[in-house]
């Protein structure tokens, strides 16, 4: 008899604890963080997890979102990208997040896609990306190709005179892709194919001792040459030194990158960088109230104030800005409910504009082109008027330029043949 009664005295308390862990659990909103620490692009990641830690945390001073608490949950993809499904996987089914804040690059993006509309997932996903794709599960805060890398090249053949073209990017999806926009885009604007060089390296490259030399020769013929570099994470360092080491500078054979900002740039020499481009939607330098509140939040939080910000930031930041502001309007945060209530939210960009979620899950943004001077900072030399739509699916690709993607109703769609009247993928 006593026996018994400890075991029902046990289970008793096991069930209370049992209660209690669920109704704590139940009292906090899960943000999942999906980025890599460590590994070659931790040089760019790290930073944007602690971009949401500084989101959580201020909106959690405000009260935090619909009564409750908001709790963080890190995770390290270390630059893997099939453990970036792994890890969206835990974190949606073991961890239950509520949303997920992640991904740099492309392959990791497309690696976490199938988990996430798998298990009704909802990833904002803030690094500039190739387009070609809109999910209901996503939504896409960075630039499509309209929004970076074809304003670039125009800036460059407009501005610059540039006639041939060096296409250098990292071997993985967002740089095949996104090239393969640009040739055809140039090609259409009356570019001849041999001037155009296109080279891949793997990601971590370190030796672009003959690379450059290639470049270097393709931009002898007596036209103005540019590269155009989606090269990806810390192997930006070797290459931009080795131009500076064969004598090519800025003025030779300027460089528009689009995966170089503020933050591959701190920490490291800028000489060999001084004068060469980015393409991005948001630099630090800059002024608005908005970007300086910011730039002060994000020193204040980091407690140093020699920490930079950068465009990929500013995605994060307006993404959770619109997911919160869904969320109170769902007055839930069940996925397909936030999904619906955030296509049309509003909230400030940090240049002074607004940004706007359209229906095809990405956003309207500004168009900036920066000139890196020696502090690390970029000099605006040229900007859109105002904000540019992203579009999901190129012009410029066959297959792709009779695409559209709409979330709402009747389509309900994110690759519909505007010709054809049909879905072909992923639908409600």
């Amino acid at each position: 008899m006593k026996l018994k009664k400890i075991a029902a005295g046990l289970a008793l308390s096991i069930g209370a604890s049992a209660f209690s862990y669920v109704a704590v659990a139940a009292d906090t909103i899960k943000v999942g963080v999906l980025h890599s620490l460590s590994g070659t692009m931790a040089i760019s990641e790290t930073t944007l997890k602690d971009t949401v830690l500084m989101m959580v945390e201020e909106q959690n001073k405000k009260g935090g979102l619909l009564g409750k608490k908001l709790e963080a949950v890190v995770v390290d993809p270390a630059s893997n990208w099939p453990l970036f499904a792994e890890k969206a996987r835990e974190l949606i089914s073991k961890d239950q997040v509520d949303v997920i804040f992640g991904c740099w690059t492309s392959v990791s993006r497309k690696s976490v896609l199938p988990v996430i509309e798998e298990l009704n997932g909802l990833l904002f996903y803030p690094v500039q990306y190739e387009g070609e794709e809109s999910s209901k599960n996503v939504f896409y805060t960075g630039a499509a190709p309209n929004q970076q890398a074809i304003p670039a090249v125009d800036y460059l053949m407009n501005d610059l005179e540039v006639k041939r073209w060096v296409l250098a990017g990292t071997d993985y999806v967002y740089p095949r892709t996104t090239n393969k926009v640009l040739e055809s885009y140039l090609k259409a604007k009356g570019v001849a194919p041999e001037d155009i060089m296109v080279n891949y390296t793997p990601f971590g490259h370190s030796d672009w001792q003959s690379i450059v030399s290639d470049i270097k020769k393709f931009g002898s013929a007596g036209k103005a040459t540019a590269v155009v570099s989606t090269i990806n994470g810390d192997a930006n360092v070797p290459f931009y030194k080795e131009l500076a080491n064969q004598g090519v500078s800025s003025e030779d054979i300027p460089v528009v990158a689009f995966s170089v900002g503020e933050e591959e740039l701190s920490g490291i020499d800028t000489k060999p960088l001084v004068g060469h481009l980015a393409a991005w939607n948001y630099f630090q330098s800059v002024e608005s109230d908005a970007n300086s509140a910011f730039i002060d939040g994000w020193h204040a939080y980091t407690k140093d104030d020699t920490r930079v910000t950068n465009d990929p930031m500013e995605a994060t930041y307006i993404g959770f800005n619109m997911w919160t502001k869904a969320v109170e309007k769902a007055g839930t945060t069940d996925v397909d409910k936030v999904e619906q209530a955030m296509i049309g939210v509003t909230t400030p960009n940090l240049t002074g504009g607004t940004a706007v979620m359209n229906k095809n899950h990405h956003l309207s943004k500004p168009v900036l082109i920066g000139e890196i001077q020696d502090d690390g900072q970029f000099e605006v030399v040229w900007s859109t008027d105002g904000e540019v739509k992203g579009d999901a699916w190129s012009d410029f690709l066959e297959g792709s330029k009779d695409l559209i993607a709409d979330w709402t109703a009747p389509i309900l769609c994110g690759n519909y043949n505007t010709k054809t009247k049909t879905c072909s993928g992923q639908t409600y």
